[in-house]
């Protein structure tokens, strides 16, 4: 199970691991939290005021489900909380929004869902390297459901270290796309998430579906630093997709290279 914030996070985090595990057979469930109502285009530019969130976060469930297909995502459950948009905009009613709901609350119903579908490894985002506060919200949730459910035999979070950046960045630098030099605190933070690692997950064999999944989210392709990404550069840049496990109860020795590693031969 991976429970993650918006519709496109299944696609951009972890979309080689849930279609390699489901070519394996593994069945995957993906909860998402929000209906992503402060997407883009075509629906205003956000935080503009003539923002149509009705209209974005239909077009954003339904690229969701056609990114779930190439991804052969067994089971899309949905938690129906309000986008949030990103923690410099101004929102009048955060109480509405998902980082506005209790911790406890998301947990609660993302522990009913880990209730039902019994999964022994659990997947989110990695909450202190994000800048979006939905993705923290949601890891600081699930961490706390599997926590209090002890189903789960395994909670990840996905890493996006230095290296994974220098990846990115090198690849949009010799295509023409140049970002500015990350602060110093910043480096210093992925230098920690880098440090922390415990597992990398070889994605190469399913490459194709993942960047089938993240062009499945087309009103989002102006802002996505993978869809930036030239196609004959993909198995360079994400091919290994990595994680800090964060939970355990098998003793499955660090480093591995599969999230179920001391649960199956």
């Amino acid at each position: 199970m991976a429970v993650l914030a918006h519709p496109d996070d299944e696609a951009t985090t972890i979309g080689g691991t849930l279609a390699l595990y489901a070519a394996r057979g593994v069945r995957t469930v993906l909860v998402t939290c929000t209906n992503g109502e402060f997407g883009d285009r075509p629906y205003g530019r956000r935080p503009d005021p003539d923002h149509d969130t009705r209209a974005a976060a239909a077009a954003r469930l339904a690229e969701l489900h056609r990114s779930c297909e190439h991804l052969s995502v067994d089971t899309v459950e949905l938690l129906g909380y309000h986008d949030s948009g990103t923690v410099e905009w101004e929102q009048p009613y955060l109480s509405t929004l998902f980082r506005g709901v209790p911790v406890e609350r998301v947990a609660g119903d993302i522990g009913r869902l880990l209730e039902q579908h019994r999964p022994q490894v659990v997947l989110t985002h990695e909450p202190d390297s994000t800048r979006h506060p939905d993705h923290r919200h949601a890891a600081q949730a699930t961490a706390l459901a599997v926590e209090s459910t002890s189903i789960a035999a395994k909670l990840y979070y996905s890493a996006h270290g230095t290296r994974y950046w220098r990846r990115v960045y090198e690849a949009l630098a010799d295509n023409g796309f140049h970002r500015p030099t990350p602060d110093p605190d910043r480096v210093k933070l992925t230098d920690r998430i880098d440090r922390a690692i415990t597992t990398t997950i070889d994605v190469g064999s399913v490459l194709d579906r993942k960047r089938q999944a993240v062009y499945a989210h087309t009103d989002q392709l102006a802002d996505s630093t993978a869809a930036k990404v030239p196609e004959n550069q993909w198995a360079t840049v994400f091919a290994e997709e990595d994680y800090i496990r964060i939970h355990d109860t098998t003793a499955a020795p660090t480093p591995e290279t599969d999230l179920f590693a001391g649960i199956t031969d």
